[in-house]
């Protein structure tokens, strides 16, 4: 169910059906030279559309913005603060819980440690404020890890590399640019440095180049089976 074509009518409906909502948080941030500046947000988006037809709950529009640090600087990347994340994310769940959704999904395509940190901080804030809900956030790069790296051929996969490439190439392969060369970051780890372009010029972090529509479908597969077990938890956090 689609929140954004929805009549009020239908949401009244279909609230009858299911107390459970998906949010899809992703970002607008630089994916190399040969993907779309909103990577996140379309592999997150488009696979929450055939999670819902396997179990029929509300799915919201994504938000296109996040905290972006590492890519920061490069080229097309626009970011928001984690302040910022955290202030929308207890927002949106906070309303969606006084429409009588009780089941929240906070699913971020954005793997940034800060940006899931500020979506998990608002939850841990909801859930002792409001009365029976159920809120979760999770990155499915985070649940799947090993079986997504089992995937990629390239070891230390990781941002607009091997997997992230592939997953377009399936879902959308009209936007996918050649390919970037290999790279990896080289940031001078444990320092926080400002110009971080100097050490990760191209933005990538892995092998595009080994990158294949079949292992994006794949990937999808893996992503939506795990994805309806997590919500399938929902009568277990009761």
């Amino acid at each position: 169910m689609i929140l954004e074509n929805m009549t009020m009518s239908d949401f009244k409906k279909h609230l009858k059906k299911t107390k459970t909502i998906i949010f899809p948080f992703g970002t607008v941030e630089e994916h190399g030279s040969h993907l779309p500046l909103n990577t996140d947000t379309l592999i997150i988006y488009e696979i929450l559309k055939k999670v819902i037809k396997k179990r029929k709950v509300f799915l919201a529009p994504p938000l296109y913005y996040g905290v972006c640090t590492s890519t920061g600087q490069h080229p097309g990347t626009i970011s928001i603060t984690p302040a910022t994340l955290r202030r929308f994310t207890y927002d949106i769940a906070k309303d969606a819980y006084e429409k009588g959704l009780r089941n929240i999904f906070l699913i971020t395509g954005h793997g940034g440690g800060l940006h899931s940190s500020a979506m998990k901080e608002a939850a841990e804030n909801l859930v002792n404020e409001l009365k029976g809900i159920n809120i979760a956030v999770l990155c499915p790069y985070d649940v799947l890890y090993k079986e997504l790296s089992e995937l990629a051929d390239t070891p230390n996969d990781s941002h607009a590399g091997e997997i992230e490439t592939s997953l377009i190439l399936y879902l959308a392969p009209e936007l996918v640019k050649g390919r970037s060369k290999e790279e990896y970051p080289k940031l001078p780890k444990p320092f926080t440095v400002k110009n971080k372009v100097r050490y990760w010029p191209g933005g990538v972090w892995g092998n595009p180049g080994k990158a294949s529509s079949d292992k994006g479908e794949k990937a999808v597969n893996l992503i939506i089976n795990k994805i309806v077990e997590i919500l399938d938890m929902v009568k277990m956090t009761r």
